[in-house]
């Protein structure tokens, strides 16, 4: 290679485009990891909160690059929805929460809770939007 040039690697286009776009998506659907970030900002709590429930429930487990960058999938921010109801909303502490963890049934039912919690949530935005519309008019 002559001095003074670079070599330029190039991508496919599609592939390229198809990961930036991903990226940028905002549809939260089509996605399959999901940052840090991303999931502590959707739960309402720090990242460092995050990495200490990785720490404590065994069930947490993000996939992992070389680079040690975080990607969880949406079994684990399920998994994850579920440590915040029992521990932010029930008050339990994390060896209560873990012991529930580990007798398995109310696991489901705080599954369930928060999911029809998550539902009444978006009713309720949903209804206020329809409100302010109507008092416009």
């Amino acid at each position: 290679m002559p001095r003074g040039t670079t070599r330029c690697y190039r991508w496919p286009r599609t592939t390229a485009r198809y990961t930036i776009d991903m990226a940028l998506n905002k549809n939260k659907d089509l996605k399959m990891y999901y940052s840090i970030k991303e999931v502590a900002a959707e739960l309402q709590v720090t990242e460092t909160t995050l990495r200490y429930w990785e720490t404590v429930f065994p069930q947490v487990s993000p996939y992992k690059g070389a680079n040690g960058v975080r990607r969880y999938t949406k079994d684990d921010i399920k998994t994850l929805r579920t440590i915040y109801h029992l521990v932010k909303e029930r008050g339990l502490t994390l060896s209560g929460a873990k012991k529930q963890f580990k007798s398995g049934g109310p696991k489901e039912n705080a599954e369930n809770v928060s999911e029809v919690i998550d539902r009444l949530k978006a009713i309720r935005e949903e209804l206020l939007g329809i409100k302010g519309q109507l008092e416009m008019m």
